[in-house]
C-alpha cells in the first residue's frame, strides 16, 4: 500500500475519499449493490470521481472498500479493496501506460512483455465469431469465460483485451472511426482479470440512454433497478476528455503471493 500511494504521489495525483454509502449506485447490468438502510454500499467510486473531474481536478486516485452483493468464489468476494484513478486530457491508452508502470512498481518480477489483443480478434480465433456489430450478450459472456479467458491464461503473463463491443462498455466512449467498438480494455495476468479501463463517455444524452436501456434489461431479468444519478449526468456536461481505471488490490496481492484464491489474502472476511 505504501508503494501504491507513493506511485501516485510522485506523479502529482491527489488522493480523494468519496462516499461508501450512496443513494444511486452505478447502473451496470450484472453488478448488484448491497443495501445499507435507505442507501446502498458503493460498487465503485467512479461516478464521484467523474464529478470531481468536472469540477477541475485533473489527476485523482482512491484506494478503498467496495461491495457487490451475491459475489463469492475463488476470485470474487462481496467486500474488496479497489484502486481507481482518473486523468483528464488522456484516454484508455494513457491509462494503460499508468497501469504498466504501477504493476512494475509493486511487482518487480512481473513480465514487462504486455500483449494487446483486440476483443474481435480473440473471439474470432477462440470462439469462431466477431461480437462487434453482431453482439449477443449471453453468447458473449459464456464464450468469454469458457473459451477466451482460458486462452489468455495459456498465453501467460499480462494480456490486455482491448476494444470491446459498445454494448459491453456502458460507461466508455465509442472508438473514433468505428462506432461499433468502445475504448475499453481489461487486463488479465495469468488468465485472472485484474483491471478494467475506459476512455470515459462524456456525452450526458448518450449516457442517459445507456442507463435507461440497462434499467429496462435489469427489470426484465428481475434485478433491482437503481435511480439514475442526475448529478452525475449533469457533471458530464463539463467533464473534460478523460481516462480511468479500476484495479483490484486483493487480486493483485493474490497474484503476487501465488495464493490460489482470495480466501488466502482475505482471511478475516
Amino acid at each position: 500500500m505504501r508503494r501504491i500511494r507513493a506511485f501516485f504521489y510522485e506523479r502529482g495525483f491527489s488522493e480523494v475519499e468519496t462516499p461508501i454509502r450512496v443513494k444511486t449506485p452505478c447502473m451496470e447490468l450484472h453488478i448488484d449493490a448491497e443495501p445499507s438502510g435507505d442507501h446502498f454500499l458503493r460498487t465503485s467510486p467512479e461516478m464521484f470521481h467523474k464529478r470531481l473531474l468536472a469540477h477541475g481536478h485533473e489527476k485523482i486516485f482512491e484506494v478503498g472498500k467496495c461491495f457487490r452483493s451475491g459475489e463469492r468464489g475463488p476470485l470474487h468476494h462481496p467486500e474488496y479493496t479497489m484502486i481507481e484513478w482518473y486523468r483528464a486530457q488522456t484516454d484508455y491508452l494513457g491509462i494503460l501506460e499508468d497501469t504498466k508502470a504501477l504493476i512494475a512498481t509493486v511487482w518487480e518480477s512481473c513480465s514487462t512483455d504486455w500483449k494487446l489483443i483486440a476483443v474481435s480478434e480473440a473471439f474470432l480465433e477462440h470462439a469462431g465469431w466477431d461480437p462487434a456489430g453482431n453482439y449477443d450478450e449471453d453468447r458473449f459472456d459464456i464464450d468469454l469465460v469458457e473459451k477466451v479467458e482460458p486462452a489468455l491464461k495459456a498465453i501467460g503473463g499480462p494480456v490486455v483485451l482491448i476494444d470491446y463491443p459498445v454494448e459491453a462498455a456502458a460507461l466508455s466512449r465509442r472508438k473514433p472511426g468505428n462506432p461499433l467498438l468502445a475504448e475499453r480494455w481489461e487486463l488479465y495476468i495469468d488468465g485472472i482479470e485484474l483491471a478494467n479501463a475506459y476512455s470515459e463517455l462524456t456525452d450526458p444524452a448518450e449516457q442517459r440512454l445507456r442507463f435507461e436501456k440497462c434499467a429496462e434489461h435489469r427489470k426484465a431479468l428481475g434485478a433491482a433497478v437503481y435511480p439514475i444519478d442526475e448529478a452525475f449526468l449533469q457533471a458530464l456536461e463539463t467533464m473534460p476528455p478523460s481516462g480511468g481505471v479500476a484495479l483490484g488490490v486483493d487480486r493483485l496481492l493474490m497474484l503476487i503471493s501465488g495464493a490460489p484464491s482470495l480466501d488466502q489474502v482475505l482471511p478475516f472476511r
